[in-house]
């Protein structure tokens, strides 16, 4: 059987005032787009510079996946802070740490 992997992520910016949640199947690649993107309008993640990783989590299903991200996305702030801060209380930036 085949080994899928996807990701629910969420970035941050430097200043760790905004956040984006997202899904993908190569972390790694979409961590260098958000990083590539800084700065452009076009894009929630662009246009408040967010390319920091503070949080993911695993799955091998999409469906999973897709339904983890909505989840968090319904969440208030406070939320989605607490759950960053179980794995990483100081909001270290987790972007070199990771490879798919």
């Amino acid at each position: 059987m085949f080994n899928y992997n996807y990701y629910v992520y969420i970035i941050t910016n430097p200043a760790n005032t905004a956040i984006y949640i997202g899904v993908t199947n190569n972390l790694s690649r979409r961590l260098l787009e958000h990083y590539n993107n800084r700065g452009k309008w076009k894009t929630f993640a662009g246009r408040y510079y967010c390319y920091k990783l503070v949080y993911f989590e695993h799955f091998t299903c999409i469906n999973e996946a897709i339904a983890r991200e909505k989840e968090l996305k319904k969440w208030r702030r406070s939320k989605k802070n607490q759950l960053i801060e179980t794995d990483n209380p100081k909001w270290l930036n987790l972007n070199g740490n990771f490879r798919d």
